[in-house]
């Protein structure tokens, strides 16, 4: 009997989460939620849920927001969920399957599980209560009328409609020259506004019926971008950029790119400045999430979001003009920017709130959308991201994680309360709860510059451990005290609590052009291929490390991927001495193929770029590269050519280096779609890291 009952006890033990045993199979079956949405109407929710690679849409409402399986897919094929939006009405959720939004062009359809079958991007509804979802057709970037009842979509670049519950055949709206993007129906759905892409310069329309001409607004000789209805649909707001060409301009320093934004009439389509750019290199294009930010708020009130301080922040203007009133103030970033429905909120998740170390997290603030009163509704030790106000205004949902605990979909009261978790029960039995809390770090690179960092130390070990740098890519990320918000980095935020669980302190290093820190911080000078001088920051995490008095400087390692894989190399290549060895992650190894055109080098500093470039990649310092690596490349990767590593992988066959491992994944991309790939990237990294450090 008590044979019995131990046995019993072990496996209850075994199917509650936080003691599972710790492999990279249970630490990486975490479900991961994307893509929230709410209805425009009512308390209705969606989300996209990818739990070890099977894909499906959840719905939830109030007020109790349980969460239910809307569709039931059960393969792990590496098709995608996005798109998720709720119908007016509150009747259907709309979705698309397939593709690599990630990718630099997300239009090309991915076979990442190398199906016999020709891959394709397809768009489907299904009823929120439930049923068979119907496939509407093969297009994406899909925007659903006032009424519910239609779709316009695009299709090789061009715009078509179809009834939402798929009762007839899709039909095309209209052609027009070059690539469409940006639909927006008007408020009363008669009308469709976009964008018409052609090259060095782009056009706003709007399309009104068969028997009308498009209506261009204000054309010019420009790119104009984000068009926006008016709530009563009389006026358009959109952003205006200078079109591509003019005299060559130097490019091993930071210029100002500027940007306007105008208000049109849409009977006329002639428009006027609201609002122009500061010529500053602060006012320059927003390189941010969401970018502008353009939104047409209550009682004329026009939104965006600018680094005119020195920071990503919201601004607020009077649509007939004036002076922008400055939203959220502070030393502190903005971004998944939010406008509630009844346009009198702005809602969005931001590294601020009372603790010391709010700056490598993010919370939920609000804000109204004509005075600068921000309120910080999710103060703590926790990470939520991607707020969204319900269409009845009385909820708010987000994502929400913490150190530990994976991201799940959450609701809370908008006027402020106690944050209430939907889907618990997605975390799988066994997934492991003794985890490491990261502690923030900081030390300077050797040019007296600050660099950020977070470390994982092993629990109950002893002696002198080896040690691994990550290398975050993008590089316009951040990563963060808890698990990520996004997926290829909430990935590696298990991967690093798995090296920390077998011995390894773990630093995972926020270098210069990165984001988080404030405008300067993210654009360093001779950075990238100008000189690479985040680099600096990556040999000072090194260094750092190599003088804690548990680590042993002998066995220092170093992966990243991406932008994490091109320093990676250029650790391994420049500091063999430092970094005993790597995994080089599908990472740029040089910048002549990828960072220059031609035309780059007939700008008045041709030269210095030409030096510059050539000493900003890797491939240059093969000849001191000593330190064994594992390259790991999908050949389908829609952001760095599989080529980079197929040509560092020949230097280094023409040098006598043998000092290598390859991993190749044929048919997979660059944000490892496929569950069984992912976890085969992520189990020779450690493999190799183990085998090589340990």
């Amino acid at each position: 009997m008590i044979r019995f009952v131990v046995f019993l006890l072990l496996l209850l033990v075994q199917q509650v989460p936080g003691f599972g045993q710790f492999t990279l199979e249970s630490v990486t079956s975490y479900p991961f939620p994307s893509e929230l949405a709410v209805s425009p109407a009512g308390s209705g929710m969606a989300v996209a849920v990818n739990e070890k690679g099977i894909r499906n849409v959840y719905v939830a409402e109030g007020p109790d927001f349980v969460l239910r399986k809307l569709t039931h897919y059960n393969a792990d094929d590496g098709q995608e969920i996005t798109g998720v939006q709720i119908s007016p009405d509150g009747k259907y959720v709309l979705y698309v399957v397939g593709a690599d939004h990630g990718a630099f062009d997300g239009t090309i359809p991915r076979n990442p599980a190398s199906l016999t079958i020709t891959p394709s991007i397809r768009l489907y509804s299904i009823p929120f209560k439930g049923g068979k979802e119907t496939l509407l057709d093969e297009g994406d970037d899909a925007v659903i009328a006032p009424d519910g009842k239609t779709v316009a979509y695009i299709k090789n670049g061009q715009v078509r409609v179809t009834p939402i519950d798929g009762s007839v055949p899709s039909g095309s709206l209209f052609y027009t020259k070059g690539r469409v993007g940006a639909l927006q129906w008007s408020p009363d759905g008669s009308r469709l506004l976009f964008v018409a892409s052609r090259g060095d310069h782009s056009f706003v329309g709007v399309y009104k019926d068969s028997a009308s001409p498009i209506r261009w607004i204000d054309p010019g000789f420009a790119r104009d971008q984000s068009p926006r209805w008016s709530p009563d649909g009389k006026k358009i707001v959109f952003v205006r950029r200078p079109a591509v060409g003019g005299a060559p301009d130097s490019l091993t320093v930071y210029t100002h790119q500027p940007w306007s934004i105008r208000i049109a009439d849409v009977e006329t389509g002639r428009a006027q400045q609201v609002w122009r750019s500061p010529g500053t290199l602060q006012g320059s294009v927003p390189a941010a999430n969401g970018r502008y930010n353009l939104h047409w708020a209550a009682d004329n009130r026009i939104i965006f979001l600018s680094y005119g301080d020195g920071w990503p922040h919201l601004y607020s203007v009077p649509a007939a003009g004036g002076e922008p009133l400055l939203l959220t103030p502070g030393n502190y970033m903005v971004e998944h920017v939010r406008l509630s429905q009844d346009k009198k909120w702005l809602v969005f998740s931001a590294n601020h709130g009372p603790d010391a170390y709010d700056y490598e997290r993010r919370h939920i603030a609000r804000v109204p959308v004509d005075k600068a009163a921000v309120e910080v509704l999710t103060p703590g030790a926790g990470i939520e991201s991607f707020p969204a106000v319900t269409g009845d205004g009385k909820n708010m949902v987000m994502l929400s994680a913490d150190a530990i605990r994976p991201a799940l979909p959450a609701v809370m009261p908008f006027q402020g309360g106690k944050i209430k978790l939907i889907g618990e029960s997605l975390i799988p039995p066994g997934f492991p709860g003794n985890l490491v809390i990261p502690k923030p770090v900081t030390f300077k690179a050797s040019d007296g510059k600050t660099v950020y960092a977070q470390l994982f130390e092993p629990v109950n070990k002893t002696g002198k451990k080896p040690a691994v740098l990550f290398i975050h890519g993008g590089p316009q990320r951040q990563m963060l005290l808890g698990w990520h918000f996004g997926d290829y980095y909430a990935n590696t935020y298990a991967l690093n609590q798995y090296l920390a669980n077998e011995g390894f302190v773990v630093l995972s290093v926020n270098y210069r052009l990165g984001v988080g820190y404030g405008y300067d911080f993210q654009h360093p000078p001779g950075a990238r291929n100008k000189g690479a001088s985040e680099y600096l920051d990556v040999k000072a995490a090194g260094e750092w490390l190599a003088k804690l008095p548990q680590v042993d400087a002998k066995r220092i390692g170093v992966y990243g991927g991406s932008y994490g894989g091109f320093l990676t190399a250029m650790a391994l290549a420049k500091d063999s001495d430092l970094f005993a060895a790597g995994v080089d992650i599908h990472g740029v190894h040089d910048f002549m193929t990828d960072e220059i055109s031609d035309r780059d080098f007939i700008v008045p500093d041709a030269e210095l770029l030409r030096k510059l470039t050539v000493e900003s990649s890797p491939i240059t310092h093969v000849d001191t590269w000593r330190s064994p690596v594992l390259l790991i490349h999908g050949d389908d990767d829609g952001n760095v050519p599989f080529k980079q590593s197929v040509d560092l992988v020949r230097r280094f066959e023409q040098k006598g280096f043998t000092d290598y491992e390859v991993l190749v994944i044929p048919d997979e991309t660059h944000h490892w779609m496929k569950y069984e790939n992912l976890l085969q990237v992520d189990k020779a990294t450690v493999e190799f890291l183990i085998r090589k450090l340990k």
